[in-house]
């Protein structure tokens, strides 16, 4: 068939090589004139697609990508994949939106058309379907096929990728859930269907509101639990010997990424505006986890003040600047507020991150550095934010005066834990 996969990011990508690789017509669309380049010339910036596999699928003809809407002319399917940011707490679909109007221009009789970024409950059939419409002049159900199918992309997994995690589809209609669960059956080992576009959505909303619940629970307890006496490390390492009822989440600095900085206020904002009421335990947990960045400088201070210094004039080496290990997903990451603070504190920030390498941040005072035995050693204080594979954690140990480790991967006489 011939594919369109709009969104050529974190999710677009792999989705578009996958559907190449099992012998479809793909068109990845993007209206970034310099990733379409960088994809174009078999250049990967996902870690789950190796540029060699990319250059595969481009040699074969088999996949090609374009910022020109001209080029997307009588899909079979299409895939929306674009970013759905909050603004102000308030979903922002504009992306969506504009890629809705575009894909109908070119929507014909008989096509499916599939939503996969995250967004609230209704999206699909309240938002994209009439957009969709409009620009046809088609009606969904009746002339073409409509669904959502949540994405469940977990950058730098190795174990759990696109082809082997189950996929939730679903679709407006029967005729249209057939059409969106054969599609995905090509690329996935094994599809979840679902009643309802509003079950699926809603499902990609609970699995990662349940961790940001979770990780918000954990990351208070390390708090009281220092103020205690108690290392909250090693009670979660002896409740995980548990093997039932009991699910491990561990302590951090912050959360980052879409799913759980962003997502979980997608059903806040959609039930306080549907139903006039607050979701409690989204704002409890956004509100803690917001807040683990203050609590890391707070750390961090009183850490000066125990060596009689001041964070004003010292220099901190922030080591991590994307939000998870061994990625360079940096989207909402807690080092962009951990830098920011320090800055406005008058420290002199530098960042190393091997798998980052644009400047993450607004504030051009972070200077970006590689995590070398001399920046190590020159730092008044290294914050380990991200653990990453390639640090060197003997070289740090050896060689930082002091280390506050948010990830509990470092100990010794000159370490702090989170």
């Amino acid at each position: 068939m011939h594919v369109v996969v709009a969104g050529q990011g974190y999710v677009g990508l792999p989705l578009a090589v996958r559907a190449a690789e099992v012998g479809h017509r793909v068109v990845g669309y993007d209206v970034d004139p310099h990733r379409v380049q960088q994809i174009a010339a078999g250049q990967s910036y996902v870690e789950d697609v190796a540029s060699a596999r990319l250059r595969a699928v481009l040699d074969s003809g088999a996949f090609s990508v374009t910022a020109e809407a001209t080029t997307l002319a009588r899909y079979d399917i299409a895939v929306i994949t674009v970013p759905t940011p909050l603004r102000d707490g308030v979903p922002d679909l504009t992306y969506v939106e504009s890629c809705a109007q575009t894909l109908g221009e070119h929507l014909r009789p008989g096509a499916t058309v599939v939503l996969e970024s995250t967004t609230y409950p209704g999206t699909t059939e309240e938002l994209l379907a009439p957009l969709l419409e409009k620009g046809s002049g088609l009606t969904a159900g009746r002339d073409f096929h409509l669904g959502y199918s949540p994405e469940r992309i977990d950058p730098g997994n190795p174990v759990w990728r696109l082809e082997n995690t189950p996929k939730i589809v679903s679709g407006i209609d029967e005729e249209s859930l057939r059409a969106v669960d054969g599609f995905y059956r090509r690329l996935v080992e094994h599809t979840v269907p679902v009643s309802s576009c509003k079950e699926a959505e809603l499902t990609k909303l609970l699995e990662n509101t349940f961790r940001h619940v979770n990780i918000a629970l954990v990351n208070e307890l390390a708090m009281f639990a220092r103020e205690l006496g108690i290392d909250i490390w090693g009670a979660i390492d002896a409740a995980a010997t548990k093997p039932f009822g009991f699910l491990r989440f561990n302590p951090g600095p912050g959360v980052g990424g879409h799913c759980l900085p962003i997502d979980p206020s997608f059903l806040s904002w959609r039930v306080e505006r549907a139903l006039g009421q607050s979701f409690r335990f989204v704002e409890l947990a956004n509100d803690v986890n917001n807040h683990m960045p203050d609590y890391v400088v707070r750390r961090l201070m009183e850490a000066f003040n125990t060596r009689r210094k001041t964070v004003s004039g010292s220099r901190v080496l922030l080591l991590g600047l994307a939000y998870k290990p061994n990625t360079s997903d940096a989207r909402e990451s807690p080092s962009a507020r951990v830098a920011e603070l320090l800055l406005g504190l008058g420290a002199e920030v530098r960042g190393a991150d091997p798998h980052v390498v644009d400047d993450i941040h607004a504030d051009a005072r972070l200077i970006q550095v590689g995590a070398t035995v001399q920046e190590i050693a020159a730092a008044d204080a290294v914050v380990l934010l991200t653990d990453h594979a390639e640090f060197d954690y003997e070289a740090i140990l050896e060689h930082a005066p002091y280390v506050l480790d948010c990830r509990n991967r470092l100990s010794g006489a000159n370490v702090d834990v989170l």
